[in-house]
């Protein structure tokens, strides 16, 4: 089975934010730089997708589009409740990414694996989801490899349910598009355009040879394959996570090295609290940047022991920085940490750093000096589109937009009508950062 939630990203907001519900809705980077992540259905309808500019789905979409910065916590608390009930299904679960997972139906005990046993099933979870998420809903597939399962789940978006029945798989995959095998992107959908080569079917004809010279050894083998439905990957649940990291993508290219470092600061701290919340360290500091022409390089350290202080992290990386260099601008800057272990207390290496002593004054002298804690922001970069946010007065709400030292609340929640507007001083008291609201019902 494979379940991929539908455009979950907006659904999360739309369920969370009553007067966005039937609305078009965008979630990704909300700078002149930034891309769409995710797009809901009402968006899409405009022409709004998934790695898109933000600028151009803002030309795309009407007036009135909600374009919100996101926010992780709520998706991964989400996310946690759907794998929840996926384990439930059975022991064998292969998260993909946060919205997307794999589950071997055959690995749990007692399920009647027929077209009507596991139809049943496909229509029961997919109501359950719904009902412990919010109103969130999933698309599924069945069959009887990873490939049919993913296809499946495409096949009748949103809210679908297709079961690929066993000897029925060249039946459904053959008329699709060949774009819909994995590995199939736009270079390798041109090559195999030019040959006459538009739909799967179209690509079972052609033989290993000629889609070995056509695409390579490795690619043209697997696209024979699969144009056959002959798919035997497993469903592997401990995929574990390899890195933890954060990246910005400025609205104008940095050269300024203080400001660059007051960056780096900020997405160690994010990166930093990531680590901590998953109880895990890691050994190796990686600094991604991109430069003015587009280039992207990665500078990166192993440290002698696992870290999870954001201290250590952006020390690491800023010294980075110094090697990688700012000529001619960055235009992005990312932070991560890889090498990642269970936490252990302790960690002797940072401590030392941070101590006072011989060997940290020693640091002190060539190391730029890094605050405890992120410098203040100017008042109106505290707030963000979409962010969560409680007034002492009003109440739980997020924000509408800011500027000109102000900030506008709609204050709602997931148990609410749509709210009422406010706009505030950017730095009124009273106003702060919140946690994603709860949309369950206490039991």
């Amino acid at each position: 089975m494979h379940l991929d939630l539908d455009a979950f990203f907006a659904a999360v907001e739309q369920r969370d934010k009553p007067s966005l519900r039937g609305r078009p809705v965008v979630v990704g980077g909300v700078g002149g730089r930034g891309v769409v992540a995710t797009a809901s259905y009402e968006a899409r309808a405009y022409g709004a997708r998934s790695a898109m500019s933000t600028a151009e789905a803002r030309r795309r979409c009407p007036s009135g589009t909600a374009f919100l910065g996101g926010r992780f916590a709520a998706y991964r608390r989400t996310s946690d409740v759907v794998m929840s009930l996926l384990r439930e299904v059975s022991p064998l679960v292969e998260p993909v990414s946060i919205d997307e997972a794999y589950v071997d139906l055959a690995a749990a005990d007692g399920l009647d694996l027929s077209v009507d046993g596991v139809t049943a099933l496909g229509n029961e979870l997919k109501a359950r989801i719904a009902a412990a998420t919010g109103g969130v809903t999933g698309s599924i597939g069945i069959g009887t490899s990873k490939l049919m399962a993913k296809i499946g789940s495409d096949l009748q978006k949103p809210d679908g349910l297709v079961v690929v029945a066993p000897g029925r798989e060249l039946e459904v995959l053959h008329p699709l598009p060949v774009t819909r095998l994995g590995g199939v992107g736009p270079a390798t959908a041109e090559r195999l355009h030019q040959v006459g080569v538009k739909t799967v079917g179209d690509l079972a004809v052609r033989s290993l040879t000629d889609l070995v010279a056509l695409v390579g050894k490795a690619h043209g083998a697997g696209l024979y394959a699969l144009a056959r439905a002959d798919d035997d990957r497993a469903v592997v649940s401990d995929r574990g996570v390899k890195s933890v990291s954060h990246e910005e993508t400025f609205e104008r290219d940095l050269t300024d090295v203080a400001v660059l470092g007051r960056e780096i600061d900020s997405m160690a701290t994010r990166v930093g609290e990531r680590l901590r919340k998953g109880a895990i360290s890691g050994r190796t500091v990686t600094l991604k940047v991109r430069r003015y022409d587009f280039t992207t390089l990665t500078r990166s350290q192993t440290l002698p022991q696992p870290t999870d202080d954001a201290r250590l992290i952006a020390t690491t990386a800023r010294r980075l920085l110094i090697e990688a260099g700012t000529a001619g601008g960055l235009r992005l800057l990312g932070v991560g940490v890889s090498g990642l272990s269970v936490y252990a207390q302790g960690d002797l290496f940072a401590e030392g750093l941070l101590d006072d002593g011989g060997e940290a004054e020693a640091a002190a002298e060539t190391e730029p000096e890094v605050p405890a804690e992120v410098p203040e922001l100017p008042v109106e970069k505290r707030w963000w589109p979409g962010q969560d946010v409680r007034h002492d007065e009003l109440g739980s709400g997020w924000v509408w937009g800011r500027g000109l030292g102000r900030v506008t609340v709609r204050f709602e929640g997931p148990r609410t009508t749509p709210g009422p507007v406010r706009t505030l001083s950017a730095d009124d008291p009273a106003l702060q950062p919140a946690d994603p609201p709860e949309w369950r019902t206490s039991e």
